[in-house]
């Protein structure tokens, strides 16, 4: 096409798994719905893996991060693959980018993952428009800005903590890089080095939307010019103006949606527990047999994502003898599943793509969080949205199935599941809201489009 028929080309760089990958992957549909040319980068060992066909306005490319062949799992370790990814990313960006100079439409504009802070020194060695994207939380990311900048001392050593914008909290409410000092430390590193540079972004975007944390936007939106511009789901399932935008496009786990979907559209209205602990998760052999229990002694269906490499931690002959009241599977269409009316509660892991999906489609949580931001998203969940309940752990760290038990029967009919459920339907017109035109995220999209082709 003509150069004139695009208003730029913006180049989306996301963290190469797949829970950064579908929101920078959603949000470039929007803005091609804007008239901008967009190209999303992932890693060699991600597009082999995924295999993205391009269209005429959104188109896929690479970089690498130095492990083509196996990606992450073929690092000797977490600090290594993160180092080798900016020496190496680093150099394949700017290759990219040269790539596309002498072309109708170059690269002028990069989105990066602040995750990979270096895609910024990249883009100002080019001239172009570099702008954050943050994939969690407002309230997650200005606690991570707070240590950052010495604002908030570790290890924290009195509660409740307080800090402009959010709920007061306790320490089991933090991100559990800070409520557990020295667990994953190259991660940790990472979250917080997010903010190396944020201060010369042209523009900061995070996948939420206005109405859903008003304060912690507005806290957050003294020290960044800030535009909210979620959520980042499917327009299928909040405004359908994008046409055939039903499914996010990209998926590292393969999965049989007839599987799911004819099994549901044999059970009644809200009579099934979906449980899913996303992509990275890996569950202890003990906290695999209490949720088997759990399941299999409530008195509900449910559906069970297992993944490959968590089914052997299922206690032995669990799926046949559930029989029909419960369906194992290793991957699915999560956002098929949690629109199908026969599910009552989400059994979730609180990650924040699967928290805001469910909100966005009016569904409530059973939260079990497992690490980094999960906790402070059933925090959240459980006592500002109040759309479910957050599971108690024990001292050995494990959520027993008796509580688990208890926490699915007052989601799904307790004295506060009609109220859990109402609230939820409010977050889901509110999500639609937000994206629908003129809503406040539209605006915030319109704005940085405006401020990036003027700039």
């Amino acid at each position: 096409m003509e150069n004139k028929a695009y208003r730029g080309h913006v180049l989306a760089l996301p963290f190469p798994i797949q829970g950064h990958i579908n929101p920078l992957l959603q949000f470039s549909k929007r803005l091609v719905s804007k008239g901008l040319k967009a190209t999303l980068a992932t890693t060699l060992f991600i597009h082999n893996t995924m295999q993205p066909q391009s269209s005429s306005s959104l188109q896929f490319d690479t970089i690498s991060d130095g492990y083509d062949e196996g990606g992450f799992a073929q690092a000797e370790s977490i600090h290594a693959s993160l180092n080798r990814m900016e020496t190496i990313g680093s150099k394949t960006l700017a290759d990219l980018i040269l790539k596309n100079k002498n072309t109708a439409n170059p690269i002028d504009c990069i989105i990066y993952d602040p995750f990979l802070p270096w895609a910024l020194e990249v883009a100002k060695k080019f001239g172009i428009f570099g702008a954050a994207f943050f994939t969690q939380t407002c309230a997650v990311n200005f606690i991570y800005y707070h240590v950052h900048h010495g604002l908030l001392k570790l290890p924290i050593t009195s509660t409740p903590i307080s800090i402009p914008g959010l709920p007061v909290l306790e320490l089991a409410d933090m991100p559990s890089f800070i409520s557990v000092p020295g667990s994953y430390p190259a991660y940790f590193e990472m979250v917080l080095n997010q903010f190396s540079g944020t201060d010369k972004a042209d523009a900061v975007l995070v996948n939420t939307f206005y109405e859903l944390e008003p304060e912690a936007v507005e806290a957050m939106s003294k020290v960044y010019r800030l535009l909210p511009i979620g959520p980042t789901i499917p327009s299928f399932y909040l405004d359908k103006r994008l046409e055939n935008d039903n499914d996010y496009g990209l998926n590292l786990f393969v999965s049989d949606s007839s599987v799911c979907n004819n099994w549901l559209n044999t059970k009644p209205e809200g009579s099934v527990i979906y449980a899913s602990f996303g992509s990275m998760a890996s569950l202890s052999n003990k906290q695999m047999e209490e949720l088997a229990f759990a399941l299999k002694g409530s008195k509900f269906h449910f559906l069970w994502v297992v993944k490959a490499s968590e089914e052997a931690k299922l206690p032995e002959k669990f799926v046949e003898e559930i029989g029909n009241k419960g369906l194992v599977v290793q991957w699915c269409s999560q956002l098929e599943v949690l629109s199908n009316k026969a599910i009552g509660c989400f059994l979730t892991h609180c990650g924040w793509n699967s928290t805001l999906e469910a909100l966005s489609l009016g569904v409530p949580m059973v939260g079990v969080p497992q690490w980094t931001d999960q906790t402070t998203n059933a925090k959240y969940v459980q006592d500002v949205w109040k759309v479910g309940v957050r599971a108690k752990v024990c001292e050995n760290g494990i959520v027993e199935r008796k509580e688990i038990e208890f926490c699915i029967k007052e989601v799904m009919e307790g004295e506060r599941g009609k109220d859990f459920l109402e609230n939820a339907k409010k977050w889901r017109d509110l999500a639609i809201k937000a994206g629908s035109k003129g809503g406040s995220s539209d605006k915030n999209i319109d704005e940085f489009v405006s401020r990036f082709i003027n700039s």
